[in-house]
């Protein structure tokens, strides 16, 4: 439901300012341009669509293969301390906990190719288990949120980036982008425990939240000590060697069974190529509403808003100049990192703007973009209050991410 107000706010939002700048500013590109947008923005859903049509089928028949191997249930013993506490909705060594364990620590190692098949093996999963399956269960909230929030340790991919453009020391932003999603993640959770009633002070829980802390703390620690190029290296190296041990573990353990690894591949290969076609209506829906709304210059309207208000308070307004990537964040995660990059080559990379730009990116997910692939593999059309506490993640992320520009740059 909240989807669909947000989906109509876009057109009738687009509508009203593009009809301003046509009446009042004579603009009399602004309907074409917003109508090449939509075209655009449905091919852009389609392709990626198909792009994950392969690295789906690809994950999802690997996962079948642990599953079958017995590999995906001792993930789920592995993170039943934590999870039983976070999702206490599913059933005690269920398989989709093992789902979900895989999928967190691919995000947390920033490999969103193997993150997102995971994901949505976990979301086909859980919806096994819920009970009305137009609804989004409990669960299937928390994971979102968290998700959305995007929580990841080793942030290479806006480093490369930095490096590309030039910046002195690209990896001088990983202590803030560290902090800022941390605290996005911190505050999905605390929310939705908030909403479910959760008991966020439990031992198993505190436990966890502070060792994760101490965890990130020392990775800092260590990764600040390392020149830039180790850092890529050595970060690169450990996630991709990590990634194919895995494959190879997933296959072991099924030759072990003495399962058909070769079939059970396929079958899961199936199941991905199917989850990669019932995505492409929700994602092309989604990415049209925001292609026309940042195609008739609402966004431009919203930024000057936001600087006039900040102004006339008295403040600071240098970071401003970096609100177009926190506000495109939640919509697009292709339309933000085009905002980071254009930030860094109008400002400069190791500018303030530059900077804080690369540092929102890192902050959080793509709210909507997740909200609209994960839910709509399922079928799922009342998100509940999921929208609402992602982007109260994704608010307190890009607070944190300006707090964190301001303290060290």
């Amino acid at each position: 439901m909240v989807l669909n107000y947000i989906w109509i706010a876009f057109f009738l939002i687009a509508f009203v300012v593009a009809v301003g700048k046509l009446v009042i500013g004579g603009d009399t590109t602004v309907f074409t341009e917003i109508i090449n947008a939509s075209f655009a923005s449905a091919k852009t859903g389609f392709e990626i669509s198909l792009g994950l049509t392969g690295i789906l089928s690809l994950w999802l028949g690997i996962m079948k293969i642990g599953e079958k191997g017995g590999v995906i249930q001792a993930f789920a013993r592995l993170a039943a301390p934590v999870f039983s506490k976070l999702f206490p909705d599913i059933p005690k060594d269920h398989p989709v906990t093992g789902s979900i364990f895989m999928n967190l620590s691919a995000n947390l190692l920033g490999l969103d190719n193997a993150a997102t098949p995971m994901g949505l093996k976990a979301m086909q999963q859980l919806q096994k288990l819920n009970p009305k399956k137009e609804s989004a269960s409990n669960s299937m909230v928390m994971f979102l949120c968290i998700n959305a929030s995007g929580l990841t340790l080793i942030p290479i991919t806006i480093m490369m980036y930095r490096a590309q453009m030039g910046a002195a020391n690209p990896s001088d932003i990983f202590l803030p982008i560290m902090l800022a999603t941390f605290t996005s993640t911190l505050v999905a959770i605390l929310a939705v425990c908030v909403r479910q009633k959760i008991n966020i002070l439990q031992r198993n829980l505190v436990l966890f939240f502070g060792g994760l802390g101490l965890f990130i703390g020392g990775l800092v620690w260590l990764f600040n000590s390392m020149e830039q190029e180790q850092v890529s290296l050595y970060s690169t190296l450990f996630a991709n060697t990590l990634l194919f041990t895995i494959i190879c573990g997933f296959i072991i353990s099924g030759t072990r069974k003495k399962i058909n690894v070769y079939d059970a591949f396929i079958e899961g290969a199936k199941e991905g190529f199917q989850t990669a076609i019932t995505i492409i209506p929700y994602l092309v829906a989604i990415l049209v509403g925001i292609g026309i709304f940042r195609a008739s210059g609402a966004m431009d309207f919203i930024i000057e808003g936001v600087r006039m208000g900040v102004a006339a308070m008295g403040l600071n307004t240098d970071f401003v100049e970096a609100l177009p990537t926190m506000l495109m964040k939640p919509l697009s995660g292709s339309g933000a990192r085009g905002m980071m990059l254009d930030a860094m080559n109008t400002y400069g990379a190791d500018s303030f703007v530059g900077r804080l730009s690369s540092i929102v990116q890192g902050s959080c997910d793509t709210t909507f973009y997740v909200v609209a692939l994960y839910y709509g593999s399922v079928g799922i059309r009342n998100t509940r209050y999921t929208v609402q506490c992602a982007l109260l993640a994704d608010l307190a992320g890009a607070i944190a991410a300006i707090a964190m520009a301001y303290l060290f740059f």
